[in-house]
């Protein structure tokens, strides 16, 4: 973690801008060590770095990209999943951000600034996926019956049986339930899936 009371941390960090789809940049930053996990893990199209220094160098940048250019470091997970399906030119978008990033004032001399080579994770989640319906409420005994299509971040898509388009299960509901396998005769429960219309969702930060 990338602990601000821990001011001395002598492990290196790069400061990243993640595109999640047309107009829904972020920046951040992440431990040199753990490479690209991070922007897997958020379910990012794609990502370039920024640059690379000491933790309070990076957090220093961060935050002075963020207020320069307006550019968020906190994005509601239901809008990057939207946003996966709108298509949009993600290299030219962080070439362009990347760009300015760097002529913002006040960038830490101590980051040392890195290349805006941008890397695409379309093809390792399976997308572009679009999708109609999403897991919803968890309770004991609901069955969920699907063919994986795709994963990113957090979510699988799956195509379940009765529904038009493909249906989202964020993971992160999964914890504290106990798991276990069906038969092929398995049915998904009725009501577990909701209907999901085009921006009617809400969701939390991640």
């Amino acid at each position: 973690m990338a602990a601000d009371t821990y001011a001395d941390d002598p492990r290196p960090y790069r400061v990243y801008l993640a595109w999640f789809g047309p107009g829904l940049v972020k920046v951040g930053i992440t431990g040199v060590a753990r490479e690209g996990v991070r922007l897997l893990e958020q379910g990012a199209l794609a990502y370039c770095w920024l640059g690379q220094g000491p933790l309070m160098a990076a957090r220093r940048a961060e935050e002075v990209v963020r207020h320069g250019l307006g550019v968020p470091d906190r994005i509601p997970y239901a809008r990057k999943r939207a946003a996966r399906a709108g298509g949009g030119d993600c290299r030219s978008e962080l070439e362009r951000v990347h760009g300015a990033a760097r002529k913002v004032p006040g960038w830490p001399e101590t980051l040392e600034p890195l290349p805006d080579e941008v890397v695409e994770h379309g093809a390792v989640f399976g997308l572009p996926l679009p999708y109609g319906g999403l897991v919803r409420g968890l309770r004991d005994g609901a069955v969920l019956v699907g063919t994986v299509r795709g994963v990113a971040g957090p979510d699988v898509h799956l195509d379940v049986a009765g529904e038009p388009a493909t249906v989202v299960l964020d993971t992160r509901r999964l914890a504290g339930w106990c798991l276990a396998g069906v038969g092929e005769d398995a049915v998904t429960t009725a009501g577990l899936v909701e209907r999901v219309e085009e921006g009617g969702e809400q969701g939390e930060l991640f």
